[in-house]
């Protein structure tokens, strides 16, 4: 991955938490200047996700049913059902939810997702970068994808961690050696 083009996420954007039990939902909301359609395509197509989602499908996502989803770090795919696809304004699969709300000559997005307690703020910071990735795929600027371990040695990424525990209100997780 030496071949990464330069990249510094921005400072923590617009996330919430919902805090039950040992599994809290992350809410992570960002505005892409494209158009519904073509982030769907992103979100669900299996091709398009390679390039900068933090897993692996074997399935296009846009269709109810059964897909293998394999998580960057994680070897062992994970079978999932997608319960809703809703084209192109809701997807849910697993424990994550997707949400496309038009927004001038952009899209809204919102994600949902559930992650153990624990480690809400790496998520936070991990679905950030993807976000920051997805953006510039769209944009016809695409930098290789950055997740898992590539995400927590780059630069920015204890920043993040920090501005989202502050956000939350929680402690940031002991930060992994580079």
């Amino acid at each position: 991955m030496n071949d990464r083009e330069p990249y510094s996420p921005g400072p923590a954007g617009e996330a919430q938490v919902r805090k039950e039990g040992d599994k809290w939902t992350l809410i992570l909301a960002r505005e892409l200047r494209h158009s519904p359609e073509k982030v769907w395509r992103a979100l669900t197509d299996p091709a398009h996700l390679r390039e900068w989602a933090p897993f692996v499908v074997d399935a296009d996502l846009g269709t109810a049913g059964r897909v293998h989803l394999t998580w960057v770090g994680n070897p062992t795919p994970q079978e999932t059902t997608v319960t809703r696809a809703d084209a192109p304004e809701v997807l849910e699969f697993g424990d994550i939810r997707w949400e496309l709300e038009p927004l001038g000559g952009g899209t809204r997005v919102t994600l949902w997702h559930k992650i153990d307690r624990r480690f809400i703020t790496w998520g936070a910071a991990g679905w950030h970068i993807s976000f920051d990735v997805l953006d510039r795929l769209l944009n016809g600027t695409p930098i290789t994808p950055i997740a898992g371990a590539d995400a927590m040695k780059s630069e920015g990424w204890q920043r993040l961690v920090s501005e989202y525990a502050k956000q939350f209100g929680v402690e940031a997780p002991n930060y992994p050696r580079k």
